[in-house]
């Protein structure tokens, strides 16, 4: 998927997917289409991270996030760089997200101070494939020590629970 570039025509994704490119135009519209469309289905929320869960420590579950965003990323990092910034927001990712924060507040895992809306700010930020990128760079960071870097970033908003 990571050849789909600019310079890439869609003669060669058609080929390469075994279509015409009359298929590729009938069912995305362009070439813009077809890369915004990957871009929606490739999001971290359409691939795999959680849904909200209810029962599971909001904590434990922001950790989940981080980990699995940088699985996700790490899998094609060239392809999410050539898609950056063209996918919209996904609404229920936007919820799920939002759900977190709310739950990490109810909590009382935010620091203080820490509205909800900045909690899922940095939440976004932190699961964010250029945050991902310019820490993993290229390689020379595994996904898990990316993940940890970014575990004690998110220790900004969240509450100092070694005084309690």
């Amino acid at each position: 998927m990571s050849e789909l570039g600019p310079e890439s025509s869609l003669g060669k994704v058609a080929r390469r997917a075994g279509v015409s490119r009359i298929t590729i135009y009938n069912q995305f519209g362009s070439k813009a289409g077809l890369v915004e469309a990957l871009a929606t289905e490739l999001a971290p929320g359409r691939r795999g991270l959680p849904a909200d869960d209810v029962g599971a420590d909001p904590s434990d579950e922001l950790r989940r996030r981080i980990e699995q965003a940088c699985s996700v990323w790490a899998a094609d990092p060239d392809l999410y760089r050539q898609l950056q910034g063209r996918a919209r927001e996904q609404s229920h990712e936007s919820a799920t997200v939002r759900a977190l924060a709310e739950r990490l507040a109810a909590g009382d895992l935010l620091r203080p101070g820490c509205s909800i809306k900045e909690a899922e700010d940095v939440i976004w930020i932190l699961t964010s494939f250029p945050a991902f990128d310019r820490l993993h760079k290229s390689g020379r960071r595994s996904p898990s020590a990316v993940a940890e870097i970014l575990l004690r970033m998110a220790s900004g908003v969240m509450a100092d629970r070694s005084s309690v």
